[in-house]
């Protein structure tokens, strides 16, 4: 069994968990809409240009929109960085936040990754952030952690504060979910390579792997 299968089965069990199970997921999956063009090239530029991890340029783009709580995206970013390795130049990530409601400090851990990324930072405290979740999750008071966690990368701490309490922040997070939510995503991690959403049948390491091989090919996604 490949070694980023969890990511797959705890999405699984973390719907069951909410008395919808895995017939949910694929339900709600099966409304998600491709990125328009229109869409692509402005998400892509300008002063609120998405956080990209990889080569800016490469020919094929992973948008992930994630949940800092959410299980199931902590495993992706883990395997995330393992297909950038493996494909080095070839393969960018872009991450959207998408903090859901039945998460208690997601949109605070948000808030804390934007904060950070003002700063020049998001990629740090994100992997913090995913790298520390059992932690703050059930933390009575998460953003002390994220306080924390900010001066462990470096960051000048009074600006963080005043950074995670802004208006740039705040609009930040509510632009990724409401492109999210044109989209149809309900669920986290939701994927899109080249634009295309990633269906439940492929959200598995085999199956994301597959679906980046054929963009790269210039075959079209199923």
């Amino acid at each position: 069994m490949k070694r980023y299968l969890p990511f797959v089965i705890v999405a699984g069990v973390a719907l069951a968990a909410l008395g919808s199970g895995a017939m949910l997921y694929r339900a709600n999956r099966a409304l998600l809409r491709p990125i328009p063009e229109s869409n692509v090239s402005s998400a892509t530029t300008g002063a609120e240009s998405p956080h990209i991890r990889g080569n800016p340029d490469a020919p094929v783009t992973i948008e992930e929109f994630g949940d800092f709580q959410c299980p199931p995206c902590s495993t992706f970013a883990a395997f995330g960085e393992e297909l950038l390795k493996e494909y080095d130049s070839r393969v960018r990530i872009v991450f959207r936040n998408f903090p859901l409601p039945l998460h208690e400090h997601a949109r605070e851990a948000a808030l804390a990754a934007e904060a950070a990324g003002l700063q020049g930072r998001f990629w740090e405290m994100h992997d913090v952030l995913y790298r520390e979740q059992v932690f703050w999750s059930y933390a009575p008071n998460a953003r002390e952690l994220f306080e924390s966690y900010a001066g462990t990368i470096g960051l000048n701490l009074d600006q963080f504060r005043k950074d995670m309490d802004s208006e740039k922040a705040k609009e930040r997070i509510d632009s990724d979910h409401a492109r999210g939510d044109s989209l149809g995503v309900k669920l986290t991690p939701t994927l899109f390579i080249n634009n295309q959403p990633v269906e439940p049948k492929d959200k598995n390491p085999e199956g994301v792997r597959a679906t980046i091989n054929a963009a790269l090919e210039g075959k079209p996604q199923a």
